[in-house]
C-alpha cells in the first residue's frame, strides 16, 4: 500500500473542510504526473493532507475512500478525482522546513518536485511525519 500527501489551498478548501463534510472528491487535479498518483491511489489507503500557500505544513491524516473517476464537473474526461475520508488532525503540524531538513526526504517529490500535487510516500517518511507531528 502506498501513502499519499495530498496538497490543498487551504484558503478553497482546508482540512477543516474534509472533517466537517467527512468524505469529499479530492478534485483540482491536473497536472499529469499528479493524475497518474491519483489513479494509483487505491482504497484504504492513507492520505496526509498538506495546506499549500502560506501555511506549506502537513496538517492531518485521512484515507482514500474510493478509486478514480471521472471528474463529475469536467468535460475533460482524462480529469479524475478520488474520494477522501478524513481522519485525524495531526497533533502538530509538520512544516515543510521540517520536512526539508530531514534526510529522509532527501529523495521525495515533495522536495525534488514542490508544485507536484499528489505525491507519494514511503513508509519511513509516513512515520517521519508521524514523529514530527509529536515533537
Amino acid at each position: 500500500m502506498t501513502i499519499w500527501l495530498l496538497k490543498t489551498e487551504p484558503g478553497e478548501f482546508s482540512f477543516d473542510d474534509l472533517v466537517a463534510r467527512g468524505v469529499e472528491p479530492w478534485d483540482g487535479v491536473s497536472n499529469p504526473q499528479a493524475l497518474r498518483n491519483l489513479r494509483a491511489a487505491h482504497a484504504g489507503e492513507v492520505c496526509v493532507i498538506y495546506h499549500t500557500g502560506d501555511e506549506r505544513q502537513a496538517v492531518g491524516l485521512g484515507t482514500v475512500e474510493r478509486t478514480a473517476y471521472p471528474d463529475p464537473n469536467e468535460s475533460n474526461e482524462k480529469l479524475i478525482v478520488i474520494d477522501v475520508r478524513a481522519g485525524q488532525r495531526l497533533p502538530k503540524p509538520v512544516t515543510l522546513a521540517q520536512i526539508k531538513a530531514d534526510p529522509r526526504f532527501a529523495d521525495s517529490p515533495l522536495v525534488r518536485m514542490g508544485r507536484l500535487s499528489v505525491v507519494p510516500l514511503t513508509d519511513t517518511q509516513y512515520a517521519a511525519i508521524l514523529e514530527l507531528s509529536r515533537m
